[in-house]
């Protein structure tokens, strides 16, 4: 555990919840070992969505649509969410979640690998929801920084991998290093790219929060 067992579970059990909806969807995900967002992951997602009131974000995996959906309930109707999901026996399920909920005209999932998907996009988002293969995030980086505005908010989650990301090289499940080798250099960019105000957070399975405060060289960002 990143935070206490004991302390994680009283702050949790302070939380109200997300409504009937998201809660049974929760519940079943869990239920069916579908990865969401962890409760205590959500609480501060939530609230840097009320700080920064984004109108345009984009995610990066999408599973059954929880994040989308706990996102597009915590932004205003203006808000339109773009996600992305590869994996197509996700994808029916997302779409019939997204319908139940009447998020339809406020989400839109695109299929397909999330780098290509990504090149192809051109509009700034405010605020960008990284999810998905953790080994990917390091390439998926410089995308992302060319698609978040300037202003714009970078959440990374699942970046300690459950306290992995202290251990030696060596203390690493052999399956496990190439995505804690990535992990590393993902989260070392992160703090020391020119433009780019970065804190990494353990909460949940750890969270990056940066801020684009500036256009970086696209060298700097390629690196």
């Amino acid at each position: 555990m990143i935070v206490h067992e004991r302390m994680a579970a009283y702050i949790n059990s302070l939380d109200t919840g997300n409504g009937e909806f998201l809660d049974a969807l929760e519940q079943d995900a869990l239920e069916r070992e579908v990865p969401v967002i962890r409760q205590d992951m959500q609480c501060f997602l939530k609230v840097l969505l009320a700080l920064h009131r984004p109108q345009k974000i984009l995610e990066v995996g999408t599973a059954v649509g929880f994040s989308a959906l706990l996102m597009a309930a915590n932004t205003d109707r203006h808000c339109k969410i773009t996600t992305i999901e590869k994996y197509e026996k996700r994808i029916p399920e997302a779409r019939r979640n997204f319908k139940r909920a009447g998020m339809e005209d406020r989400i839109t999932l695109l299929e397909g690998d999330a780098l290509e998907i990504m090149k192809g996009l051109d509009e700034p988002y405010d605020m960008i929801f990284m999810d998905a293969a953790k080994g990917q995030y390091i390439h998926f980086l410089p995308e992302a920084l060319r698609l978040l505005r300037t202003g714009g908010v970078l959440i990374s989650d699942n970046v300690l991998q459950d306290g992995d990301i202290i251990e030696s090289h060596y203390a690493v499940e052999r399956r496990n290093r190439t995505i804690y080798k990535r992990m590393r250099e993902y989260l070392y960019v992160l703090k020391h790219t020119d433009g780019l105000l970065t804190s990494i957070v353990p909460v949940g399975d750890g969270a990056a929060v940066t801020v684009k405060q500036k256009e970086g060289r696209d060298r700097e960002w390629n690196e």
